[in-house]
């Protein structure tokens, strides 16, 4: 189940592979996020953990500090996939998701993590 609005609907999508993704949503919103900041805010497991962490997850070290999309294509109805040139490919950018953090001025992170409260007999878990 999705949290998806009407609003969250994508009715055009145009990709610079080097600059940005622009998406025109249903309401007449247009959004468009560069490449830089779909990277660094990729929301798979493995980036959301590095940035919990404290690390970044795009650069990292070893990596160009340049980005830019090699493959995108719809994961379904609900989300964007992308190839990046830095060989990651694993987060899915669900439309519902960049349309709230492009709500939200682009700050903070794309998938916030809920907290877990703390296990009345394990207050450390």
């Amino acid at each position: 189940m999705t949290d998806q609005h009407p609003h969250d609907a994508p009715v055009d999508i145009d990709i610079v592979r080097d600059r940005d993704v622009t998406i025109t949503f249903e309401d007449g919103e247009v959004c468009t996020f560069p490449v830089e900041a779909l990277r660094s805010a990729c929301p798979c497991a493995g980036c959301r953990g590095q940035r919990e962490r404290g690390e970044v997850a795009w650069p990292r070290p070893g990596v160009p500090s340049t980005i830019s999309i090699r493959h995108a294509e719809l994961n379904g109805a609900w989300g964007l996939s992308i190839d990046w040139s830095d060989g990651h490919s694993t987060g899915i950018y669900a439309w519902s998701t960049l349309r709230r953090w492009w709500d939200a001025g682009m700050t903070g992170g794309m998938v916030v993590d809920p907290v877990r409260a703390p296990h009345p007999d394990n207050p450390a878990r």
